[in-house]
């Protein structure tokens, strides 16, 4: 199920699926981001970069009333500060999904789930 927004002359309905997919657009764009996990296969020990089309499989949303909560699993590059790049990840998830839906963001959770050295 969606979140629904009363508009002036209807009702719109944002999926969960449209919030997850423009937080994980948001997240692998920034500097530092080697890719996503699954939090599907986290609690199985497996990690698996996704690929570009299966970003929002990389993200959970949470609906607490009418403010979200978005827990993004990322993996970082070798070499990087990664408190700075989680840091980016918040800051770019919140405003891409605030500016997009016009939803407010309560919260972004980054799980980092691995390094990855880039070629």
């Amino acid at each position: 199920m969606g979140k629904e927004i009363q508009g002036r002359w209807g009702v719109i309905t944002i999926s969960r699926e449209v919030i997850a997919t423009l937080a994980g657009i948001a997240a692998i764009e920034c500097f530092g981001i080697v890719g996503m996990v699954s939090s599907r296969f986290i609690s199985d020990g497996i990690s698996e970069l996704l690929g570009r089309e299966a970003l929002s499989k990389g993200v959970e949303v949470i609906f607490k009333g009418d403010r979200l909560l978005i827990k993004v699993n990322i993996v970082v590059g070798y070499g990087t500060r990664i408190s700075t790049i989680a840091q980016n990840v918040m800051e770019q998830v919140k405003y891409t999904v605030e500016k997009y839906t016009g939803l407010k963001v309560d919260n972004v959770e980054v799980n980092i789930q691995g390094v990855r050295v880039v070629d």
